[in-house]
């Protein structure tokens, strides 16, 4: 089956991460499906209106926001609770058009007490839009980031 709509996602099992999370509700919506091997993907429909900026492409502030998105999704079943992202790299490889389905895959590098080193990639079919990596911190419990020592 072809995925051209957010509906043809969800037919394909994929879904919403499950919270809230109001920048990326705005500027996604983005999916996640487990692959059923104790990892995740994530995807989107890029669609103009929403996506793309004055030149007709994904606009690289998308992807990127996809990117960070991507991280939690590969890092979804190693995560045990919050984390929020401490670094990210993005490398742009070529543009994505409006009609594509956009998806992105990796693999955690490393996972350590407090963190998770992530790195993957951004595609449509067989083409690559944008490489990336990243760290995320995980969050023990709540007021850990609330400006006080840690």
């Amino acid at each position: 089956m072809t995925i051209k709509t957010n509906q043809d996602l969800l037919a394909n099992g994929y879904s919403t991460w499950g919270d809230v999370d109001p920048f990326e509700d705005l500027v996604g919506p983005f999916y996640l499906k487990d692959n059923g091997d104790g990892t995740n993907r994530a995807a989107f429909v890029a669609e103009r209106a929403r996506h793309c900026n004055n030149g007709g492409m994904l606009h690289g502030g998308l992807l990127m926001s996809f990117g960070d998105f991507a991280l939690f999704a590969i890092a979804k079943e190693v995560l045990e609770g919050s984390g929020v992202t401490v670094a990210f790299n993005g490398e742009f490889v070529s543009a994505g058009q409006p009609g594509d389905l956009i998806e992105a895959t990796g693999e955690i590098t490393r996972n350590t007490r407090s963190l998770i080193f992530v790195r993957g990639k951004i595609f449509t079919g067989d083409r690559t839009i944008m490489s990336f990596s990243g760290i995320i911190k995980k969050v023990k419990g709540p007021g850990e980031h609330s400006g006080g020592q840690t």
